[in-house]
């Protein structure tokens, strides 16, 4: 993933936009899909920034500096989505949604590729049932569903336990 800082030309407004890779950005831009969360121009480019290091995963963050006392802004800020912002409620929604996904992935084990197999070894009674998470195709998720084999598509993708920092 590349974050860039991003600049309305119209507004002048300034916001982030994450993309697979520079080229991404490029061909997003020129078919259109790039576009102020503030006012919808597709007048956009990229504006001058800092680069952004990260730390490794073995570095000890510093203490961050003591924070002032301000005040939360009124409202939050709504994200962007088809050129339209969210309403709160969806927001609030989809982060609840989010923090139920990851509760119950603590008690799931994820199985990887392999999740249709091991679904399948559990139903017919060849290992012992147990709660995994994992990947499989659209295919056979139809199959499993045809075998009588309940599952449930995750709402947020999931990063594997060897990727994970």
């Amino acid at each position: 993933m590349i974050v860039y800082d991003l600049e309305c030309r119209e507004g002048p407004h300034r916001f982030e936009g994450w993309f697979k890779s520079s080229d991404d950005f490029v061909r997003q831009q020129e078919r259109g899909l790039v576009s102020c969360p503030h006012c919808g121009s597709v007048e956009v480019g990229k504006a001058v920034q800092a680069p952004r290091l990260a730390r490794k995963g073995n570095q000890v963050p510093e203490a961050a500096p003591a924070r002032r006392n301000t005040p939360a802004p009124a409202t939050p800020p709504v994200a962007p989505v088809a050129n339209a912002p969210l309403p709160p409620q969806a927001i609030e929604m989809m982060q609840a949604l989010a923090k139920m996904q990851a509760e119950a992935l603590k008690s799931s084990r994820f199985v990887g590729d392999s999740f249709a197999r091991d679904a399948r070894a559990m139903h017919y009674g060849e290992v012992d049932a147990e709660t995994i998470h994992g990947k499989a195709t659209i295919a056979e998720a139809k199959e499993l569903l045809e075998e009588g084999i309940g599952l449930v598509p995750l709402p947020f993708p999931v990063i594997p336990p060897e990727q994970a920092n």
